[in-house]
């Protein structure tokens, strides 16, 4: 099958052949425009996180380079953008069972300062679900695979078109 990723039908399938975790994981979501602070393309302000599956792991995965503008003590990334990272890659593991999942709680283990202008990575794997209920866990790593930061977090699956159709182009 010839796929064209401008066809929005095509796109979808063009997505989940090439297993990339890019934006939001519905239909719903994917064909709007991507302003997420996280993992938005259509953000010009936003990090642009690309997160990719690695199915042997069963992990999704992020590499990443954190600039100036992200500073919180001299040299190292703001307690804040490390949060949003970590629950940016929580949130993709949902994808796994093709839901939208909102964040109702995270717990975040700040172990190590995150360094900026160095090359870093967050990884993320589920835990549980329960329902409408999802655990996941996160870890930001440096280089030397040393983890920096740790979250945990509980995600709740929402009908999107109920919470976020009002917003959404049509």
């Amino acid at each position: 099958m010839i796929l064209n990723p401008s066809a929005p039908h095509d796109r979808i399938f063009a997505m989940r052949a090439k297993k990339k975790a890019h934006g939001h994981s519905t239909r719903f979501v994917r064909l709007q425009k991507n302003y997420c602070f996280a993992c938005g393309k259509n953000n010009p302000n936003g990090m642009r996180l690309r997160f990719s599956y690695d199915e042997a792991r069963d992990r999704f995965i992020s590499r990443f380079h954190l600039g100036k503008r992200f500073t919180g003590p001299p040299g190292h990334c703001h307690g804040g953008i490390i949060a949003t990272i970590l629950d940016e890659a929580m949130g993709k593991v949902n994808k796994r069972h093709d839901v939208i999942a909102v964040t109702a709680e995270i717990t975040v283990n700040y172990l190590k300062p995150v360094p900026l202008n160095q090359a870093l990575r967050v990884e993320s794997w589920e835990v549980k679900v329960d329902g409408r209920e999802h655990i996941n866990t996160a870890e930001i790593l440096n280089q030397k695979g040393e983890v920096l930061a740790r979250s945990r977090g509980l995600f709740i699956a929402i009908d999107a078109e109920k919470m976020f159709g009002k917003f959404v182009e049509r």
